[in-house]
């Protein structure tokens, strides 16, 4: 039997008479893990509490494995849920804090005794069972409400910005660590962000919202090599995005320079808008063939990479990049930007 199908079907919920998320259709496949990315505002906490069941949508349906739920206390719903402040018991040490649940689910004491030593080995904190949770840093303490959410074996697991607290290095380790154990039980997750390297770094697909609406979903590869919206393109690797002006000869105009265009998009005679991904585009000298000449505005030394912001003219500015080994262009030198035919990412356009 499957087990963690998520079905979303014609959501809609407001707050006050007034709708801040609808959604026609959403389905998270069984052992899925699913992003849901968007900025401030855009409903994707409205939606995480709605699969929770902390609201009550307006309209619509939410079905695991086929049963509807909609309607069903959140305790009932077979779910687990990890907060973004964690919401560890500080007066219950580890042990406890993963008992509790299991306690108020009526489950056998010696049931209860193999579930935690099952969750807490899990997440590597067997011995920190007897600490309570002032006594662990921020990474142990999201362990253990991994571990708390996992005791009662949820069908879904649900994470509200659950790294949001950590600082910069330990958050990238425990974007490992929450995929590989992730990956290891099979549950169903949907973890909801608004940071989208997390969301790209550890998804198995990324369902972006804007407006309270569903923007675009797919791979993270997806969404960010072939987004089909300006907001797609921009949200998601902060493209730069330009205008393009389409010939009749298969070539067309983008920052003053012509570039191919590709075939079997429907892209016709007209104005076109397009994104160049920072990356996509490279700091040069001035002077160098086929370039297309720009100011520097400002620099940032990344390691590897220096990140500039240039100005091409009065109304086109664009974050660009070249290697960190080479010494920087300082503001107010002229460059050289170089991109590739291929690395345009067309948008649609109109006649």
């Amino acid at each position: 039997m499957t087990q963690g199908l998520v079905e979303v079907r014609d959501l809609a919920l407001g707050y006050h008479g007034e709708t801040v998320l609808k959604l026609d259709e959403l389905t998270v496949a069984a052992g899925e893990f699913v992003s849901v990315l968007g900025p401030s505002g855009c409903g994707k906490t409205t939606l995480l509490n709605a699969l929770a069941g902390f609201v009550t949508p307006d309209a619509g349906r939410i079905l695991v494995d086929g049963q509807d739920v909609t309607h069903v206390a959140p305790q009932h719903r077979q779910m687990g849920l990890v907060f973004q402040n964690y919401a560890l018991f500080p007066h219950l040490n580890v042990e406890k804090n993963l008992h509790y649940g299991l306690k108020a689910r009526k489950v056998p004491r010696d049931e209860r005794e193999t579930r935690v030593r099952d969750a807490l080995k899990l997440v590597g904190l067997e011995d920190f069972r007897a600490r309570f949770p002032g006594q662990l840093s921020g990474g142990q303490q999201q362990r253990v409400a991994i571990a708390r959410a996992l005791v009662t074996r949820p069908k879904v697991l649900l994470l509200d910005e659950p790294l949001s607290n950590l600082d910069a290095k330990l958050r990238r380790q425990m974007r490992h660590e929450l995929r590989e154990l992730q990956r290891e039980i099979g549950t169903t997750t949907i973890f909801v962000t608004h940071d989208q390297a997390e969301a790209l770094a550890m998804s198995d697909r990324v369902v972006l919202l804007a407006g309270g609406g569903l923007e675009q979903h797919g791979t993270p590869q997806e969404l960010y090599r072939t987004p089909r919206t300006t907001f797609t393109a921009d949200f998601i690797g902060a493209a730069n995005i330009v205008k393009a002006t389409i010939g009749t000869d298969g070539r067309a105009d983008v920052l003053k320079r012509s570039v191919a265009v590709p075939e079997g998009q429907g892209l016709e005679a007209g104005t076109s808008e397009v994104a160049l991904r920072p990356e996509a585009v490279t700091v040069t000298a001035a002077e160098t063939p086929g370039t297309v000449a720009a100011e520097v505005m400002s620099v940032a030394f990344g390691g590897d990479r220096y990140e500039y912001r240039v100005r091409v003219d009065a109304e086109t500015t664009l974050l660009a990049s070249a290697s960190g080994r080479e010494d920087a262009y300082a503001p107010g030198a002229t460059v050289g930007l170089a991109f590739e035919d291929a690395s345009v990412i067309w948008l649609g356009g109109s006649s």
